[in-house]
């Protein structure tokens, strides 16, 4: 699947990553809901660090749809609440 960091690029990523990356899409999720700012840091950063580092690059110049939208690295707990959906930010 292809997953797009708004601002930063996309990433080939294995399906069988989905398991894992949804049981981090789940932490940032709680942390939105609860409002924890800190939580939703550690969370949120650990969901993209597992994109970038199971992921492959895709090249710059390459025109692939994204399969999945993940906010950029910068943003708060309050833009990415703006952006979950009821199944968070990974769906499945």
């Amino acid at each position: 699947m292809i997953i797009r960091i708004m601002a930063e690029g996309q990433y080939e990523v294995a399906d069988d990553e989905l398991e894992a990356l949804n049981v981090l899409d789940a932490e940032v999720e709680s942390a939105v809901l609860a409002d924890d700012a800190d939580a939703f840091g550690s969370a949120f950063t650990q969901l993209l660090d597992r994109v970038r580092s199971h992921g492959t690059a895709v090249a710059d110049d390459t025109l692939v749809d994204s399969d999945l939208v993940l906010p950029p690295g910068d943003a708060d707990l309050h833009e990415v609440a703006a952006m979950l959906g009821d199944s968070g930010l990974i769906p499945g």
